[in-house]
């Protein structure tokens, strides 16, 4: 049965987000949709709550391909209310723990591929987090990248930590980025998981699955942190690659990290364009319109938990986006 929530929301968004030629779209992004809660990625959803949200998102909006939407949005046909729902990096939970709840709920998800961080490789992140959550309780000498004389025991100091090296680390220099990863990594015993990311075939059953590839860069830089050449090898490469595991060239992109003027510029807009790519997406606030920039289109992260309180946010978000805008 419906609830009073949803019935408001139908009503409330098909006024915020009409249909037509001046129809808003809301792209939303994930990462990873985790199997049981972890204490160190407090902000990944987990499975119980990716399925709580994907079931009232069902319920709630029309939640479309990326690529089905953005065709629409450009002829003047997007529907009152459109959705689409959005995977960075290339995780194994994407295929595993969040493949069979879109399946169930009959949604089309795009997901977003680092084509050089599947089959064994690690984001940067996670490097970082699986370092930290294997210090031992006791001084940790961080002096050598700028954090001192640190100590770590529960989790909220460790937590703390992490957020620290990674605005440490992630704005580096790409190779210095690559080498500064490799010395946290060989600070504890044991070799850190390889595990976490998908492999080719992996990415293979995602599209098996009804779902949409793009890619995601190949190694993740920050594109603005790379020189020219270097940048559009990663652009080029994750294109080749992803085309050799899926028999067909993605047509979608991401910027990696995403932001407008900070991870990239328009001289990489023009390098996704040449490299043949109809639509990339970033994480600028908003939702995109029929005039927006098809290689620029706009994301942002669900960070509501509460799945009402989630589609209440959503149905106000086209409204929100009207007055920063105008400010």
């Amino acid at each position: 049965m419906n609830s009073l929530v949803e019935l408001v929301a139908r009503g409330v968004g098909s006024m915020t987000s009409p249909g037509g030629a001046n129809a808003p779209l809301t792209v939303l992004l994930y990462h990873r949709v985790l199997g049981e809660p972890d204490s160190l990625s407090p902000g990944e959803p987990s499975a119980a709550q990716f399925d709580a949200q994907m079931a009232i998102l069902s319920r709630t909006f029309r939640v479309l391909p990326l690529d089905d939407a953005l065709s629409r949005l450009a002829d003047g046909t997007l529907p009152s209310r459109a959705l689409c729902v959005t995977f960075d990096d290339g995780y194994l939970d994407n295929l595993e723990v969040a493949l069979p709840i879109l399946r169930r709920h009959g949604l089309v998800a795009t997901f977003f591929i680092a084509s050089g961080l599947i089959n064994g490789g690690r984001m940067m992140h996670d490097t970082v987090t699986e370092t930290v959550r294997r210090l031992p309780t006791q001084a940790v000498d961080l002096a050598w990248m700028g954090l001192g004389i640190r100590t770590v025991g529960d989790v909220a100091s460790r937590l703390v930590l992490i957020d620290d090296i990674v605005r440490k680390v992630k704005y580096l220099p790409f190779a210095e980025r690559s080498e500064t990863c490799g010395r946290l990594a060989a600070m504890v015993d044991g070799d850190l998981p390889n595990n976490l990311m998908m492999t080719s075939e992996d990415v293979h059953a995602l599209k098996r699955g009804g779902m949409r590839i793009g890619a995601h860069t190949h190694e993740h830089p920050i594109l603005s942190k790379l020189d020219a050449a270097e940048a559009r090898a990663q652009i080029v490469k994750s294109r080749d690659v992803l085309a050799d595991i899926l028999g067909s060239v993605p047509t979608m992109f991401a910027y990696p990290n995403g932001k407008p003027g900070l991870d990239y510029t328009a001289e990489h807009v023009e390098m996704v364009k040449q490299a043949g790519f109809t639509s990339a997406v970033s994480v600028a606030f908003g939702t995109a319109t029929r005039d927006s920039d098809h290689h620029q289109i706009p994301r942002f992260c669900p960070w509501d938990r509460d799945p009402k309180r989630l589609v209440m946010r959503l149905v106000g978000h086209p409204l929100r986006h009207k007055v920063a805008a105008r400010v």
